[in-house]
């Protein structure tokens, strides 16, 4: 049965490479790899996001707007295999996904900021963001790449994924191609801690993320690539 989409907590943190060596050994030991990940238990995340001309996604995210949205292409182990534009809405400090599947056509038209003639009924996500390109001339603006390592657990719908050398790239027309030419957008060592989960978190997970360093951040990859990639690494 396919699981309904809703609204779920999900807390980032900046961590530096040792925090993330010390609280991976930790959650590797509580939770289960996902199965999704295959044999090498990471896989590279590859998003090309969208915003309108007055870049109105980067500045609510920065004054914290909310409710907010943010529209997303999103490819795996850069493969044009599966391919899912995505919606994510953020909502009294829960986010809600929603997401389609489109075909490598419609995306490599929506990469040129052209609208697909071809949306079907139940790519409702392509629909909300056609009226966007429409209306407020949403196009594709920057692509964020990173590695991911991801855990799950079924009690409280808990995942928790570490995500490394986030990275971007402004070479649009290269989102579906294998190479392609990138820059860190963060300090060298620096990454990225996500916990998600439901209506609850177990202690005895939350207790093994209790490190007194963590700096929680309310940014998105989207925005500390947009806000800082042109001037290099960035130190948060």
């Amino acid at each position: 049965m396919k699981r309904e989409p809703k609204y779920r907590h999900e807390f980032k943190y900046i961590i530096s490479q040792g925090e993330a060596a010390v609280l991976e050994l930790r959650i590797a030991a509580l939770m289960s790899v996902d199965p999704h990940v295959g044999e090498s238990g990471v896989y590279t995340i590859r998003s090309l996001y969208f915003d309108s001309f007055t870049d109105r996604c980067v500045y609510e995210n920065e004054s914290g707007t909310d409710p907010r949205e943010k529209f997303r292409i999103r490819i795996y182990n850069a493969s044009a295999a599966r391919i899912a534009l995505e919606c994510k809405r953020k909502e009294r400090g829960k986010t809600l996904k929603t997401s389609c599947l489109i075909s490598e056509e419609q995306c490599r038209l929506l990469m040129r900021g052209g609208i697909p003639r071809d949306i079907g009924a139940r790519q409702t996500v392509l629909q909300r963001l056609a009226l966007l390109m429409r209306s407020e001339l949403f196009l594709p603006k920057v692509i964020v790449e990173y590695e991911r390592t991801p855990y799950i657990l079924r009690m409280g719908n808990v995942r928790v994924t570490f995500d490394r050398n986030i990275r971007s790239s402004s070479v649009i027309g290269s989102f579906l191609e294998n190479g392609l030419f990138v820059r860190p957008v963060m300090s060298v060592g620096q990454h990225v801690l996500e916990v998600k989960y439901d209506e609850f978190i177990p202690d005895y997970i939350k207790d093994s993320l209790e490190i007194g360093s963590l700096r929680q951040t309310a940014y998105s990859k989207y925005y500390l690539c947009r806000k800082f990639s042109t001037g290099g690494c960035y130190d948060i």
